[in-house]
């Protein structure tokens, strides 16, 4: 039997070598070859003539482009951002109104830098002061809104640094409301464009006010310091700030289409350098990211089972916008994963959270954010509850059998 193998082998041997001869030297037949789609080429972010800046999208919090971003640096006037924001706060939850008169001490009408002009003695409308700190710059109206809501400047700076680790600013500490020098008074351009999205974000009805390129008080008319008011409109906001430790910073935040995006730059040599800097930061965001909205807050995105409960399935999604900002061009490349928990069982209430939705980039994880339930499940009656710990029971062996 080997030797009739060995026969047949030898006698075919001949035929495949020449086979394989003819296949070799035949041409090549014509073969597809995909063709590379054209990739979004981003180049390096632009590097400015600043202390330290930062690029973040007001919506998703991405952060596009920075530099010594969580530097520890004097903020200058941009400290008035929270002073600013506290006052929006109260009048937010009712505790003061824009009509309420506010006396102006002798102390507040000393303090030395840039003003109001508001009188001692006089009385001044939170709407006024409002709008002499974020328009006017004025630490005098500063001062006067310290004294008022928190019985001087020294513990309204204490809420400030409260109000600062609330919002999550690891590297702020404020030692007065105006930004006037101080040792150990400082913030970074990453706090300070956190701080901006929560002025945009939770009180969006006085933001409008960052806008505004003139103020006058008491007849005297004082220009908005932020050059970029009248050269972009897109812009519409935030704050400058100047002295001679800080150098000249900018926080600006700007709009085009359904995309905003704020940036900080700190430490600039002149008025005119740091809005051309924060122009070359906007400008690169805008050109080569997009932001989407995948999904609505409250939308529904799965309708896992759940055992022992009144009904058998639970509404899942998310209870804020999911926001997501890309490079251009590059949209399709996203995935959604959702992780829900296993085995889900009643009593749940809405809001518990009972997963995570994980968003994706190609291969690059992008972005989480929790599930929850949107809706109550409570406890079904016994009967329900023992029918559920039966088909529960044989779910579970037939699901580890698959295993």
């Amino acid at each position: 039997m080997k030797e009739l193998f060995s026969l047949r082998c030898g006698r075919l041997l001949p035929v495949l070598l020449a086979c394989l001869a003819l296949f070799v030297a035949a041409p090549a037949a014509a073969q597809e070859v995909p063709v590379p789609q054209p990739q979004t080429l981003i180049p390096s972010p632009p590097q400015l003539a600043a202390s330290g800046w930062i690029l973040m999208d007001a919506d998703s919090g991405r952060v596009l482009a920075e530099h010594n971003s969580d530097e520890r640096l004097p903020p200058a006037s941009l400290t008035k951002l929270m002073t600013a924001y506290l006052v929006e706060r109260e009048l937010d939850r009712g505790n003061i109104a824009m009509d309420d008169m506010v006396p102006v001490s002798e102390n507040a009408w000393r303090t030395g830098g840039s003003k109001m002009f508001i009188e001692v003695g006089s009385e001044v409308s939170i709407r006024d002061l409002l709008y002499g700190i974020i328009i006017q710059s004025g630490n005098d109206a500063s001062v006067a809104v310290a004294e008022h809501l928190a019985g001087g400047e020294a513990p309204f700076a204490d809420l400030m640094n409260q109000h600062a680790d609330r919002l999550g600013l690891t590297n702020t500490n404020f030692l007065n409301a105006t930004g006037l020098p101080a040792e150990n008074h400082y913030s970074t351009a990453r706090d300070m464009a956190q701080l901006s999205r929560h002025i945009i974000q939770d009180y969006p009805e006085h933001y409008k006010i960052y806008a505004e390129k003139y103020f006058t008080y008491s007849d005297i008319r004082q220009p908005n310091r932020n050059r970029l008011l009248w050269r972009d409109p897109s812009v519409d906001g935030l704050k400058t700030g100047h002295t001679e430790a800080a150098g000249y910073c900018l926080v600006a935040s700007a709009k085009r289409d359904d995309m905003r995006l704020i940036s900080v730059v700190m430490g600039a040599n002149s008025e005119e350098a740091r809005a051309q800097e924060t122009q070359k930061l906007l400008s690169y965001g805008f050109r080569y990211f997009e932001t989407l909205k995948l999904y609505d807050r409250g939308s529904v995105l799965n309708t896992p089972r759940v055992w022992g409960g009144e009904i058998n399935e639970l509404r899942v999604g998310v209870d804020a916008d999911v926001v997501m900002t890309v490079p251009r061009a590059r949209n399709g490349e996203l995935t959604a994963q959702l992780d829900i928990q296993g085995d889900l069982e009643a009593p749940i209430q809405q809001g518990d959270r009972v997963g995570t939705l994980q968003v994706s980039l190609g291969e690059e994880l992008v972005g989480e954010q929790p599930l929850v339930a949107l809706e109550t499940v409570e406890e079904g009656g016994f009967i329900k509850k023992l029918i559920d710990q039966v088909q529960r029971f044989f779910s579970n062996l037939i699901g580890g059998w698959s295993d």
